[in-house]
C-alpha cells in the first residue's frame, strides 16, 4: 500500500507542476486493469508525456513520450505516436516497454478531449513476450482551456 501511495503522489506532483494538462480516464486494455487515470503533461507544441495509473489486481503505470502530428488540417484533430516504459506491481511483477499510436480530438469552445489509441508492448521481466492488444478509449478534461 505504501508503494501505491508513493506512486500516486509522484504522479500527481509531476502533473501539477506542468502548464498544459489534461486529466481523465482511459477505458480498454491497460496494464493493471480495464480502467486507468489518464493524464497528459505538455512538453511543448509537439511533444508530451502521456501517463496512466490503473488499479485492478495490482497497480499498473505507463509513462509514454508522445509526438503530436497535425497533418489533417482539421483544427483540434491530432494523431500521435510514442513509446515508454510500463510497470505492473501485483501478484506478478512485470516490467517492459509499450508503444502507442493514437488519434484524438480537442473540442473547440469546450474543455474536453476524446481519443482512441493502440498500445502494443514488450514484456521483459517475469515473462518475455510481445502483446498486441492494448486498444483504448480516452476521455480527458483539458485544464487551462
Amino acid at each position: 500500500m505504501k508503494r501505491i501511495l508513493i506512486c500516486v503522489v509522484l504522479f500527481c506532483s509531476v502533473f501539477c507542476m506542468s502548464d498544459a494538462q489534461e486529466l481523465g480516464l482511459r477505458f480498454g486494455d491497460v496494464s493493471g486493469g480495464n480502467v486507468a487515470i489518464d493524464a497528459i503533461v505538455s512538453l511543448g507544441e509537439f511533444s508530451r508525456i502521456h501517463a496512466d495509473v490503473s488499479f485492478g489486481s495490482g497497480v499498473g503505470i505507463d509513462a509514454l513520450w508522445d509526438f503530436l502530428y497535425r497533418p489533417l488540417g482539421e483544427e483540434g484533430l491530432d494523431w500521435y505516436v510514442g513509446a515508454g516504459p510500463y510497470i505492473f506491481i501485483g501478484d506478478n511483477f512485470e516490467l517492459g516497454a509499450v508503444g502507442e499510436v493514437g488519434l484524438e480530438y480537442h473540442f473547440q469552445g469546450f474543455p474536453m478531449a476524446l481519443g482512441l489509441d493502440w498500445r502494443p508492448g514488450l514484456r521483459i521481466i517475469d515473462n518475455t513476450d510481445v502483446f498486441w492488444g492494448g486498444f483504448g478509449f480516452n476521455v480527458r478534461y483539458v485544464f487551462g482551456y
